[in-house]
């Protein structure tokens, strides 16, 4: 009989379709079964000796909550027997002028040690929010999870999975004790999702997710010389191509609805084959030798709420006289997806896993930076910069100040005219702490809608006193009159616009969460305290 290895995964949901990704122990035919009668199967695909389904479920009602079962060869593996958590659920919107949308985000998440172990880095954010609507499953609960990035870790790996992998090889070559095949990933999944309060939360609330450096490497696609650096080495390539298929089957074809899939021909093409893997490492392959044939970009719709969700790592431009943070077709799809009419939206969020706009003293310095390693100030400086750039992480939206300025004029433009929506967010992670960051355009070019860069991160990391005062420090008086010093020296123009910080900083393991209905927006930040409660620290109203 089939075992369910990992998941279910309730990923995409509309008003009467979803989907629910599972492994499984062999190859089989999966089913969900609603108690409703609603339903859906789908037959295993096979990567790398894993068997996996993305399975379609029709037939579910608009406005309505409905238990669900996952069967697997005949025979029922889901819910567990005995489980302590209440049953898993497919909850379905039925949009309309009153619909309330909330959405949680954050991202970072270091795996949870076994409960009977030491947290070093404090309680998990959605642990204890699984804890939480666990206890009260008629509370109020996100309609999705929005996880912003590393939501694995391949380069930085617990104890227990470095025992796991000094089983398998020796871990004095290289890569060493971070990750270096499929196989390897795998384990990574195990240990985050297997967590049985993360397992069942994602068992019944929906998520999206997009990946940020970590699920490859560190500072990954920092510039042109340290990816030259990185192929030179003897891992990097399966590393990589390992990452990005890895990270198809377990994140981006969740991402899609189903008319989307059914369209996609790497998805056809490893369904169709008895054996994807080959089909998949294809693909990998040309995205990393042509990041832009791959758009790991995708649009969410949740009534009149959209979801622009941002590749910020794969679709960089790293040449040093054309350094993007988007390559032209995800730049394209972007500015078409964000200035699209035909259905306006009340609220526009665009999910990108580091943040447009930083703490003025770090914007300065890596706009500084871009200009010194594009060798503004002569050769010597230029090596200074490339070195700085990596030993930093000088390598946001503002390290790239074209593409910086570019997304200000998309967001400017979206946010402007008769249709425009009421608020539109950039959502991010990334930077280990939370705060909430307004723009301002002169009056004559100034948006209607309210523009706002809403930080959270991390859910479950480190987040150490450096980090606090450094971040601090950046939003100051003082931080901001050295930040002008960086600029100077750089020659760099003004931004077209100004910020400024208007919630924050916050330091500890998050969560915020949107509250979207008709025009108007709420937001809170809550924090996991040690009790296994969520603290609100943070409520704003922003429209």
């Amino acid at each position: 009989m089939a075992r369910l290895r990992l998941g279910p995964l309730l990923r995409y949901v509309d008003e009467g379709t979803a989907t629910v990704w599972v492994e499984a122990s062999r190859p089989c035919r999966a089913e969900v079964r609603c108690a409703d009668g609603a339903r859906g199967s789908a037959h295993t695909f096979q990567v790398d000796g894993h068997h996996y389904a993305l399975i379609p479920v029709t037939g579910l009602t608009p406005g309505t909550t409905t238990p669900y079962e996952v069967v697997l060869d005949g025979g029922a593996v889901w819910p567990e027997p005995d489980s302590r958590f209440p049953p898993s659920t497919i909850s379905t919107p039925a949009y309309g002028s009153d619909r309330t949308t909330r959405i949680a985000f954050g991202s970072c998440r270091w795996a949870a040690p076994p409960a009977d172990e030491h947290d070093p880095v404090g309680p998990d954010a959605l642990d204890t929010l699984a804890s939480r609507l666990a206890a009260d499953p008629g509370a109020e609960r996100p309609d999705v999870l929005v996880l912003l990035g590393d939501q694995i870790y391949a380069d930085e790996t617990s104890p227990a999975t470095q025992e796991w992998l000094a089983r398998r090889r020796d871990l004095t070559d290289a890569p060493g004790t971070q990750v270096a095949d499929y196989q390897e990933y795998t384990r990574l999944y195990y240990e985050s999702w297997l967590d049985p309060e993360i397992r069942w939360l994602l068992s019944t609330v929906p998520s999206t997710m997009i990946f940020d450096d970590h699920d490859i490497v560190d500072d990954w696609n920092t510039s042109a010389a340290w990816l030259a650096e990185m192929r030179e080495t003897p891992w990097w390539r399966e590393r990589l191509l390992s990452g990005l298929m890895s990270y198809w089957v377990h994140q981006h074809i969740g991402n899609l609805p189903p008319s989307e899939l059914d369209a996609d021909p790497v998805y056809r093409a490893v369904c169709a084959a008895p054996d994807g893997t080959d089909a998949l490492r294809e693909f990998a392959s040309r995205a990393d030798a042509d990041p832009s044939s791959a758009r790991w970009s995708y649009r969410r719709d949740f009534g009149r709420v959209r979801l622009l969700m941002v590749d910020s790592r794969a679709a960089r431009v790293l040449e040093e006289q054309h350094r993007s943070m988007l390559d032209p077709k995800t730049e394209q799809w972007l500015r078409e997806q964000a200035l699209d009419r035909t259905e306006p939206c009340d609220h526009l969020l665009i999910g990108t896993s580091l943040p447009w706009l930083l703490p003025h003293l770090i914007h300065d310095a890596e706009h500084w930076n871009a200009a010194l390693s594009r060798g503004e100030r002569g050769a010597r400086w230029a090596r200074f910069g490339e070195r700085l750039r990596r030993r930093a992480d000088l390598e946001h939206w503002a390290a790239f100040p074209a593409s910086f300025d570019g997304l200000g004029e998309v967001i400017a433009e979206a946010g402007s005219g008769p249709d425009a929506p009421a608020t539109i967010s950039v959502l991010s992670g990334d930077v280990h702490h939370a705060y909430i960051a307004e723009p301002h355009w002169p009056d004559a070019a100034a948006p209607t809608a309210r523009i706002l860069q809403l930080t959270c991160s991390p859910v479950h990391n480190s987040v150490p006193a450096g980090i606090r005062l450094g971040f601090r420090f950046g939003w100051s008086r003082a931080g901001r009159a050295l930040g002008r010093v960086f600029a100077r020296h750089a020659r760099a123009a003004a931004p077209r616009f100004r910020w400024r910080r208007t919630g924050g900083p916050w330091f500890g393991n998050q969560l915020m969460t949107l509250t979207l209905r008709a025009r108007s927006a709420d937001l809170t930040l809550d924090q996991a305290r040690p009790d296994a409660t969520l603290h609100r620290a943070a409520h704003r109203n922003l429209s």
